[in-house]
């Protein structure tokens, strides 16, 4: 993979298998919204539903000669995790969801091994918890 963009989107591929085979339906991918004066508010990777819940979910991916003790989800600051429950938000209200439905933010983490060719998936639930 020679780039940052096709690492990520790659990830995000995984990510949405990984999801269909634990039960989960991919609902959307790579939603965004802008302000109104045009320039992106923020963007959530993937929106999926499994059992009338709904799940937001922000993919960091990195790939490494080795594994190391750094993990992809360490760059889910305070700041993108306020910017997706935003869009969440956002996201239930244009399509008329009542925001007191069951929804949560998760995190899929993936790193692959360069040298091995396998991915190590970890996937974090409810990474908010005032939501």
């Amino acid at each position: 993979m020679s780039g940052s963009k096709e690492l990520g989107d790659f990830g995000e591929r995984v990510a949405c298998f990984y999801l269909k085979n634990k039960g989960y339906k991919i609902l959307e991918r790579n939603y965004f919204e802008n302000w109104s004066h045009g320039t992106r508010k923020g963007e959530i990777d993937i929106i999926a539903g499994k059992e009338g819940n709904f799940y937001f979910i922000e993919v960091k991916t990195s790939a490494q000669a080795k594994l190391s003790a750094f993990h992809p989800e360490d760059k889910i600051d305070f700041h993108k995790q306020r910017q997706i429950a935003s869009m969440a938000q956002d996201w239930l209200l244009k399509n008329k969801i009542p925001i007191d439905s069951k929804w949560q933010i998760d995190a899929i983490s993936i790193k692959i091994d360069l040298e091995t060719k396998k991915a190590k998936i970890r996937h974090l639930e409810n990474i908010v918890s005032d939501n």
